[in-house]
């Protein structure tokens, strides 16, 4: 049974949303455990209106809640009886939990994981990694999407090693690992890619090198490594042009009868299976790899499909052994020569 807390009162739509997603995700898994951390008298009446197996469900009272306006530090330290801290607390401290979800605070999420759970031995800061969609049919894990704004080489280095390990996990044999810069020649890049260029290619994983941004979603790499500045920039411009392109086509289809007859008669299945493809809610949050357990960050105005993707999302990561694949490709490496400093 894969045990997975999640905090009904992180995000937007939280708890309704977050609740109905948690609840779905128990439907979808029969080996999959949920307990949820927050106000009982707001969650208890959704739960009434849900079919769910609540033998397998598990509510853990809370009083407090860290929203957006709160500074990460301060909060994670100072509203002990909130449900992201309460829920970190117990990641932390029960052996049979094997992950955690919270649309919640990024900032807090991260704050909170990193003082209440701990870091991974050997890694020298942990970092955001989403899954998006690729032009082949697959998906590409982009890391760091944004919790390290500035980086140097040997944090680069790590982040190539935990999107290694991560895509193994999801039964990737060989993952193809590429530099975000902007060029793919060797000497391509400010100083610093080119010190994390000349440090990946003397790791153990299958580095194709440097590629330009537009290759991140091209199918042709497996795991695409960046500073968190830049991460998050390519995320945010990837979702925003989905989201235009999306608008772009139903605009055109609207615009005259030819258009919305050909939608109606040729192209509707084509347009829903692209729109599939481009909605980030079915591949569900950002792991944030470095974390001693899987922590998944879910969008802040996550919905339940969204929130149910991003509870078996935290499942695959423990079913699949990220934390050992992390440590494993880890020991094979040579810290001395690398360093660990952050």
């Amino acid at each position: 049974m894969y045990k997975i807390i999640v905090d009904a009162m992180g995000g937007d739509n939280a708890p309704e949303e977050i609740v109905k997603g948690a609840a779905a995700a128990l439907s979808a898994e029969e080996d999959l455990k949920v307990v949820l951390t927050g106000d009982s008298a707001r969650i208890t009446p959704v739960l009434s209106g849900l079919s769910y197996d609540s033998s397998r469900l598990e509510l853990i009272h809370c009083t407090e809640v860290i929203t957006n306006d709160d500074t990460p530090t301060l909060a994670i330290r100072q509203k002990k009886d909130s449900s992201l801290v309460v829920a970190l607390k117990m990641l932390k401290e029960d052996d049979s939990a094997h992950g955690f979800v919270s649309a919640g605070s990024t900032g807090a999420v991260l704050t909170g994981a990193l003082l209440r759970v701990g870091r991974i031995r050997g890694i020298s800061r942990p970092a955001v990694c989403p899954a998006l969609p690729t032009a082949k049919g697959g998906r590409v894990l982009l890391i760091d999407a944004g919790a390290n704004a500035e980086c140097k080489a040997i944090n680069l280095a790590h982040f190539a090693i935990m999107g290694a390990a991560y895509a193994k996990s999801m039964g990737t044999v060989s993952p193809r690992v590429g530099l975000v810069t902007n060029g793919t020649e060797d000497h391509k890049g400010d100083p610093l890619h080119q010190e994390a260029h000349a440090l990946l290619k003397t790791l153990p994983i299958d580095y194709v090198g440097n590629i330009e941004g537009r290759d991140i979603m091209s199918g042709d790499v497996d795991v695409a490594v960046c500073d968190g500045f830049s991460g998050n920039v390519a995320l945010k411009t990837a979702e925003g042009t989905a989201l235009a392109l999306m608008k772009i086509l139903k605009e055109n289809i609207s615009s005259s009868f030819s258009a919305k007859l050909g939608y109606a008669l040729f192209m509707k299945k084509t347009f829903r299976r692209i729109k599939k493809v481009m909605d980030y809610s079915q591949y569900g949050g950002a792991v944030l790899l470095g974390i001693e357990k899987p922590v998944v960050k879910s969008h802040g105005s996550s919905k339940a499909d969204s929130v149910c993707a991003s509870v078996l999302q935290a499942r695959e990561a423990a079913a699949g052994g990220l934390i050992p694949a992390i440590k494993e490709m880890l020991a094979g490496v040579d810290l001395e020569g690398i360093g660990v400093e952050g």
